[in-house]
C-alpha cells in the first residue's frame, strides 16, 4: 500500500513541469497572439500530427498531457492529440532498455507506433477538416469560467501556477484511487488476464493499455520480455497506453462527445493494429 502510495506521488510530481509549461503556453498565447499569429498557427495544425507522432515517442507520457490541455483550448487538433496518444511510449522504452533489449526490435517498435499515430492521426484529421468547431480557438478564460477562478485579474505566472496546483490536486487524487484499486485486485490477477490465447486477448490488452498509470505498460512489457504474449497483444496494449493523457482529457475539455470519440478511436486501433501484427508476423 505504502508503494502504491509512493507511486501516486512520484507518478504526479514528474507531470509537473509539463503542465506548468502547458499553462504558460496557454496563457501567452491568450494574452499576446495577434490575429495574425493565431491564423499562422491554425493553418499549421495539418502537420500536428507528424510532430505529435515524434514528440510522444519520446520516453515518458509528459507530453500525452500537455496535449489534453492543448487540445481543451484547440491548440492543437483532434488528429494531433491521438497521434500523440497512441506513440506515447511511457514506461515501455526504460524497462526494454534496462532488459538489455536488442536495440533493432525496440527501434522497430517505437518507429511503429510513432508510424501507426501518424498515419491514424492524419486520417482523422481529414476527417474532422470540415468541422468548423473543430477549427475553433478556445481561449484559456473559458476553462476559467469552468473552475470558478479569476485568472484574466491575474499575470501570466501566477495564472499558470493556480491551474497547473488545480490540475496537479485532481491527477494525484485520481493517481491514487487508481493505485489502490491496482492494489485491490492484485498486478498478477490483471497478467493472468492477457495469458489466454485467442482473440479476447487484444481487446483485453488494449483496455489494460487505457488504465491511466505506468503499471499497465509495466506489465504488459514485462509480459512480453518473459514469452508469455505475442508481439501484437503487445502492441494492442502499448498503443492505447497514453499515461494520464486520457484521464487529463476528461477533466480539461468539456466537448463529452469528442472525448469519448478519441477514447473509441485510440481503443480500436490497438485492437486492430494487435490482430493484423500477429496475423502477419
Amino acid at each position: 500500500m505504502l508503494d502504491s502510495i509512493l507511486d501516486a506521488l512520484i507518478d504526479t510530481l514528474k507531470l509537473i513541469p509539463y503542465l506548468f509549461i502547458t499553462f504558460v503556453i496557454l496563457e501567452l498565447l491568450e494574452h499576446k497572439l495577434s490575429k495574425k499569429n493565431e491564423k499562422i498557427l491554425t493553418k499549421n495544425k495539418k502537420f500536428g500530427p507528424i510532430i505529435g507522432g515524434l514528440l510522444g515517442a519520446l520516453p515518458q507520457c509528459g507530453f500525452s498531457t500537455m496535449a489534453s490541455s492543448l487540445f481543451s483550448n484547440k491548440i492543437i487538433t483532434i488528429g494531433t492529440v491521438i497521434a500523440i496518444f497512441l506513440s506515447t511510449s511511457d514506461e515501455m522504452l526504460p524497462i526494454m532498455l534496462s532488459e538489455k533489449v536488442n536495440i533493432f526490435l525496440l527501434l522497430k517498435i517505437v518507429g511503429f507506433k510513432v508510424l501507426i499515430g501518424i498515419i491514424v492521426g492524419i486520417i482523422v484529421d481529414l476527417i474532422y477538416r470540415q468541422n468548423k468547431e473543430d477549427n475553433k480557438h478556445e481561449h484559456i478564460h473559458e476553462m476559467c469560467d469552468h473552475d470558478n477562478c479569476h485568472c484574466e485579474e491575474e499575470g501570466i505566472l501566477l495564472s499558470s501556477i493556480k491551474h497547473t496546483l488545480k490540475i496537479t490536486l485532481f491527477i494525484l487524487i485520481a493517481n491514487l484511487l487508481i493505485n489502490l484499486v491496482i492494489y485491490l485486485i492484485g498486478e498478477d490477477k490483471i497478467s493472468h488476464l492477457l495469458l489466454s490465447k485467442n482473440i479476447i486477448t487484444y481487446f483485453i490488452a488494449s483496455l489494460v493499455g487505457l488504465i491511466p498509470n505506468c503499471a499497465s505498460s509495466v506489465i504488459i512489457t514485462e509480459l512480453y520480455l518473459s514469452n508469455l504474449i505475442t508481439i501484437g497483444t503487445l502492441l494492442a496494449g502499448l498503443l492505447t497506453g497514453s499515461g494520464l493523457g486520457i484521464l487529463l482529457l476528461f477533466r480539461t475539455n468539456k466537448n463529452l462527445k469528442e472525448n469519448i470519440t478519441i477514447l473509441t478511436i485510440i481503443y480500436f486501433v490497438g485492437v486492430i493494429i494487435g490482430i493484423l501484427t500477429d496475423l502477419v508476423i
